[in-house]
């Protein structure tokens, strides 16, 4: 295994058992067992770190390929919130520790916006695929691609969180009838079900 996968294999773990804001980067060279430079020579900082562990390990709206005007819409948008669930589902214990620390999170925040990175992209992205739908006559020519995304979003990390708050780090994915609920909820209100 390459020396890059072995760190952001480390990070991962421990940042998803200890935390974002509990995890110093010296750790996770250990854990991955090599130096702190070593870690240094592959990403610039922990903020950089925690990008590639989102986008690389950690399941997600990012890694679904959906094309708009491919397959049913009420299946890609199943998908759609399956990954996005997923990835609050996987996400809640690394960032959680950030929210009781106004200055760390205000530091995350502003690194990871200076790379592009945040939770606006997941919105964005579907935002993207309902937008080409519309111009496809797949969604209604009334449909506000950045308002579905918002209500898909928001559904679920309400879902995640509950999910999180009930059962801790070790909390169960939100079963798939859940996710067949929100899906035919949102493709019914937006007339495209079936």
């Amino acid at each position: 295994m390459e020396t890059r996968d072995r760190i952001l294999d480390a990070a991962a773990e421990l940042m998803r058992t200890r935390g974002i804001a509990r995890t110093t980067t010296k750790e996770i060279a250990k854990a991955a067992g090599f130096s702190e430079a070593t870690l240094y020579k592959h990403f610039r900082d922990k903020e950089e770190l925690l990008l590639r562990v989102l986008s690389e390990r950690v399941p997600g709206v990012a890694q679904i390929a959906i094309a708009a005007g491919q397959g049913r819409v009420e299946d890609n948008v199943f998908r759609l919130i399956r990954g996005t669930l997923d990835f609050y589902h996987e996400t809640f214990p690394m960032l959680a520790s950030l929210l009781s620390e106004p200055g760390l999170m205000a530091a995350h925040h502003a690194s990871i916006s200076r790379r592009g990175g945040g939770p606006r992209r997941a919105v964005e992205r579907i935002a993207a695929y309902f937008r080409a739908e519309r111009e496809l006559g797949r969604v209604p020519e009334h449909t506000d691609p950045h308002a579905v995304a918002a209500l898909l979003t928001g559904a679920c990390f309400q879902q995640a969180f509950f999910a999180y708050f009930t059962g801790g780090p070790d909390a169960e994915r939100v079963p798939d009838d859940v996710v067949t609920a929100l899906t035919r909820t949102l493709t019914a209100a937006l007339g495209t079900s079936g």
